[in-house]
């Protein structure tokens, strides 16, 4: 399954469970129920995943946490705040880049529209599409 594939999974399924459940409750509820529903997609998912840092010569076994990590290619950064920052795009950027992985959703679901709470972000690219 390619990226963009994936992508897209991730996002209807956000939509069907911002559609049923609504804005306002707590960031760990949205990634449960999101873990959830990809799960019944058939799709690998990971929950608070630990990944190493390597810097030099010293290793730290769980320098940062990814919310979610789906098919062991695509990271999820989840949020429920008022609006995104370029502080959590950059966080998604540099999980990406340590992880080398090449996409990553950023997901607020404290928003009215849940499409104005996405961002697709490229490993070295954010889309504002």
């Amino acid at each position: 399954m390619t990226l963009n594939e994936l992508s897209k999974i991730v996002f209807e399924s956000g939509l069907k469970i911002h559609r049923e459940i609504g804005p306002g409750l707590l960031e760990s509820t949205y990634e449960k129920c999101l873990a959830y529903e990809l799960g019944k997609r058939g799709l690998k998912v990971e929950r608070q995943v630990t990944l190493p840092l390597k810097f030099g010569e010293l290793i730290i076994p769980s320098a940062y946490k990814v919310d979610l990590f789906v098919e062991r290619k695509l990271i999820i950064e989840m949020k429920t705040v008022n609006e995104l920052t370029d502080l959590h795009l950059a966080q998604l950027l540099t999980y990406l880049k340590l992880s080398n992985c090449n996409l990553g959703l950023l997901i607020n679901f404290n928003v009215p529209l849940f499409k104005n709470g996405v961002r697709r972000v490229v490993n070295g690219y954010i889309d504002n599409t």
